[in-house]
Parts: structure tokens; sequence; C-alpha cells
């Protein structure tokens, strides 16, 4: 059942919404952010609807390196290609029905070559049919909290019902970029496959002329658009770049972004002790008290010289029982107006509630101690 609803709420939110509205022209959609923190440090239009396109095969891509994860495939495995390929239209590497390929040189041809007929295959082998699999990428989606997304096909073929933003796409970017068996595929700019028959050249050309580039994807399906992460002195900032006029501004303006994110920013965790926090008093409880603990402190990008403030909101009191563990309140991180993050407040120990039983031990050992 919690497999099956979220795909009700992504059909119930198509129903409601009246279509994908195209962007103003001469608009684009620009989002940055750091990858290992989730933190975004600059957005423009970046809830606006857009068709997916392309950026499709980066859920297909995560779908597949979830199963390698899990097992059930490895880069070795030797996957044959169904009916589904046959006449498949754009990007392709030529597959025909019963030909055996392995899935090294299918994620190859789908990160680096942007081929449909791959993305046909993998989506077979991983979720037995193209349809399940479209279902699955919807659930991921739910799962990653891309809350405006819905794909429609493993390759991104145009589609009215098709939608996501650049915010949803820095989200699914972050979580592929965590897939370390993609990792080598996504920074590839040139390779071949099928025994060196079929040669496939990256789009997104700053694999080659950036450094610190770990990749991700070029698109022209609706205007020139990229999505482009770099790595430099532990950071990794994530441009996406979406509905440029054509292919020189994409990578201009995620160049731009990129060089905004290493220059302009750090990360830093925030200077927070647990050392003044009073206990959370307990009605009902063996104790009159609890000690309190950081579920974890987060970790932040944040500009240079920035100062980070801290607001904790608490009960003011709790009855008992309470469990070591349990969230009783929460912390959260500011600069300025502008909430960075915020983390759980945990009871440090167990509260029992008072009984009579309880309380006559207490009062024996009080007497006798």
């Amino acid at each position: 059942m919690n497999r099956w609803f979220p795909l009700f709420l992504a059909g119930l939110m198509l129903l409601l919404l009246p279509g994908i509205p195209a962007h103003a022209e001469g608009s684009t959609a620009q989002l940055l952010l750091e990858a290992n923190t989730g933190c975004v440090l600059s957005e423009e239009n970046a809830q606006m609807p857009l068709d997916p396109g392309a950026f499709s095969k980066l859920m297909t891509a995560y779908l597949a390196a979830k199963a390698i994860e899990s097992g059930a495939l490895s880069e070795d495995t030797e996957l044959t290609a169904g009916e589904g390929v046959r006449g498949m239209k754009g990007a392709v590497i030529w597959l025909e029905p019963g030909d055996r390929i392995t899935v090294r040189d299918l994620l190859s041809a789908l990160l680096v070559g942007n081929a449909n007929d791959a993305a046909e295959v993998l989506a077979q082998a991983v979720s037995g049919s193209t349809e399940r699999f479209v279902m699955d990428m919807n659930a991921a989606a739910f799962d990653l909290m891309m809350r405006s997304t819905h794909f429609t096909s493993p390759q991104g073929f145009p589609d009215a019902n098709a939608c996501t933003t650049a915010g949803d796409l820095g989200r699914l970017a972050c979580a592929v970029l965590r897939c370390k068996v993609l990792l080598p595929y996504l920074a590839t700019w040139r390779t071949f496959v099928r025994d060196g028959q079929t040669e496939l050249v990256n789009e997104n050309t700053l694999t080659r002329t950036y450094e610190g580039c770990l990749g991700l994807k070029a698109s022209h399906d609706s205007g020139y658009s990229l999505i482009a992460a770099a790595e430099r002195d532990g950071m990794i900032c994530v441009a996406v770049v979406l509905g440029c006029e054509d292919e020189d501004e994409r990578f201009a303006l995620a160049k731009g972004l990129l060089k905004t994110g290493f220059s302009g920013y750090h990360i830093t965790a925030p200077g927070y002790t647990e050392e003044f926090l009073l206990p959370l008093r307990i009605r009902g409880g063996t104790e009159q008290a609890v000690l309190l603990r950081l579920s974890k402190l987060p970790v932040l990008a944040v500009p240079g010289g920035a100062q980070i403030e801290s607001v904790t909101v608490l009960p003011e009191f709790r009855q008992a029982p309470v469990r070591a563990g349990e969230q009783v309140g929460r912390v959260y991180f500011y600069e300025g107006d502008t909430l960075l993050a915020d983390a759980a407040l945990c009871a440090a120990q167990d509260v029992p509630v008072l009984t009579f039983r309880s309380a006559w031990q207490a009062m024996c050992h009080a007497a006798f101690s």
C-alpha cells in the first residue's frame, strides 16, 4: 500500500493541474546548490514547470544504480534487447531485438550518448516492463521529495503530462551523485561501446574542459539545458540551467553559477553546544526532568562571514513516559531571516511512568542508601 500511495498522489496532482505552461520566451530557470549539504545557494524561476525531456534518463540511471546496489544487476550482467527497441527514434546505439549487451555498455550509452534504446533495455531489466518502470520512476521521485515532477517514459519523450522543475532536478542530481557506480559514466567525455563499434561523445563538454567536473547531463529538447556538477575543496556544487537560447549560453551560465558557489561559499557546522540546554521537565515520571541531545549537528554551505543563529523550540513539559531517542523538540538554524536547516532534540534517557510500586522503591532506596 505504501508503494502505491505516492503514485496516487502524483495522479491526483496531474488531474488538478490545468496543464504545464510553457516558460516565458527568453527566460531561464536556474538553481545552484551544494550536494553534500543540500543547501540551495541561489535560484531563479526554480519552481517554473518544464518538460523533463532527456533529464528523465538521470532517473533511469538512478533506478539502474539502485538495482546494482541491491545485487539484482551488476555492470557485467548481459541483457537481451526486447521488441521495445525496434524502430526506436532519436539518439540510439542501433540495438535490435535479441541483441546482447552489458549493463556497463548500456549505462555508457545512456549517460554519455543519451541513447533511447539503452534506456528501454535498462527499464525492462529493472522493473520487468516499461510501464512498471515509469511507475517506479514516479515513486522514486516522490521519495526524493520531487513533488512537482511526473515522468512518462524512461527516455523523456515529449509528453504533455510530463513535468518537472529546476528545484526537483537539483534534488535528483544530488541523489544520482550519491550513486558511486554512476560517477565514472557521468564524467566521461568520449568512449566506445559494443566492442568498439559505436562511439559516444558527451554533449556536456564541461566533462573535458572544467576543473573538477563530475559531469551529469546536457539536453537540447526544449531550449538548451544543462545540469553540471563539480567538486573543489570539499564542496560539490550543482548548477541547473534550463531553457537557454543557445548551447553556449547554458555552459556560460552554469560555469558562472559554479564559480559563485566555489568562490562565495564554504561548508561549516553551526557553533551549537548542548551544554547550555536546560533539562526538559517531565510530569508523572520517575524523573522530574530529562537531559536533551541533538540528533545530528547539520553541516551547512554558507557565504563567507555568515553569522548562523539558532532557535530552540521545546514544550514547557512532557508527560511520561518518554523513551531515549524520542524527539521532544527541534533546533532551527538561521542566517538572518533565512532558514538553513533544522534538527531534532531528543531525550537522552528513558523516563517511565511513575507508579505506586516505582514510587515505593524510590522511597526505600532513598531511606536506606
